[in-house]
């Protein structure tokens, strides 16, 4: 997987970086495939109980939760929701931007965290983010328009940089490969506490 820390720090740009690499659809098929395939990796060993335990997380601060969850650790269920609907999202602006539409909205849905329970649940979640992932690539254009930019503020592109198609679609897998670490520790958890518990 690409070492996604200097864009993320704003020392590359996403937009640069695609450049750099050349990066089209075939290359960010094939990394989210590759993050797809890890976060399929990290169910195994798990039990549908795993899925919904709820971790400690002393860092835990989500202020668009709801009232009286803004502190509370994210189940593995959880996490797969949220970063399956950033990845879909960015795929979803990457399509828009290849295809010359300049877009300003966030074309986001998050399934209900609740509703994903079990271990089969999140395998059908991940594998449904992969089809619709490659379904939103598949609508580039056979020459995408490069030069179109994501409407964002000011704000944040003094940070990332300006976002066109590719640079839309990393961005969103970073965020994805950015809860690595907080998927397997939730996962640490989990299990542990399973082993303690029997």
């Amino acid at each position: 997987m690409i070492d996604f820390s200097a864009m993320r720090d704003g020392d590359v740009s996403f937009i640069d970086y695609a450049a750099q690499a050349n990066i089209g659809p075939a290359a960010l098929k094939a990394l989210s495939d590759e993050s797809i395939d890890y976060l399929l990796g990290q169910i195994d060993g798990l039990t549908d109980a795993d899925i919904v335990f709820t971790p400690a997380d002393p860092d835990a601060d989500d202020p668009f939760a709801v009232e009286g969850e803004e502190s509370i650790g994210w189940n593995f269920g959880h996490l797969i929701a949220h970063v399956t609907a950033s990845s879909e999202e960015g795929a979803a602006l990457s399509s828009l931007l290849a295809r010359g539409v300049p877009a300003s909205e966030r074309p986001r849905y998050e399934t209900p965290w609740r509703d994903i329970r079990t271990v089969a649940q999140v395998r059908q979640r991940l594998e449904e983010s992969r089809r619709m992932r490659k379904a939103y690539l598949e609508t580039w254009p056979d020459t995408p328009l490069l030069d179109v930019l994501r409407v964002v503020s000011e704000r944040f592109t003094a940070k990332f940089g300006h976002m066109n198609a590719p640079a839309a679609f990393l961005f969103a897998l970073s965020h994805e490969v950015g809860h690595y670490e907080q998927i397997e520790e939730v996962k640490r958890q989990a299990l542990a506490a399973r082993a303690t518990a029997g």
